[in-house]
């Protein structure tokens, strides 16, 4: 399966959509939207796994990425995920501590 990758703002910030399968295949797209999207002045970014199906360590690693990048401009990388199984995996990594992750994009805005 690929991956859709779509950016909207939401107040003071801009959310990433995340669909299909976030792997060793289709992570670099992922890598490279928040690398642009950062490049452009975006330092406050959430990323919505809600239509994501597959995550894998690759994925993971370009969301530290992310984070790691977001935070050298002062900013914040949100997760927005309720999918079990996807969860599981952050849980499980400890990275559960280490990203704020909400049920829903408004309730990351609000935060």
């Amino acid at each position: 399966m690929d991956i859709v990758l779509d950016s909207r703002p939401e107040g003071a910030w801009t959310v990433i959509d995340v669909k299909g399968e976030v792997d060793v295949y289709t992570a670099p797209k992922l890598r490279e939207k928040v690398v642009d999207l950062v490049g452009q002045g975006s330092h406050q970014l959430i990323v919505n796994l809600e239509g994501v199906e597959f995550l894998d360590s690759t994925g993971l690693g370009v969301l530290v990425g992310g984070l790691k990048r977001v935070k050298s401009h002062d900013g914040t990388l949100a997760l927005v995920c309720t999918k079990p199984k996807i969860l599981k995996v952050f849980s499980i990594t400890g990275l559960s501590k280490v990203f704020p992750i909400y049920d829903t994009v408004q309730e990351a805005v609000a935060q």
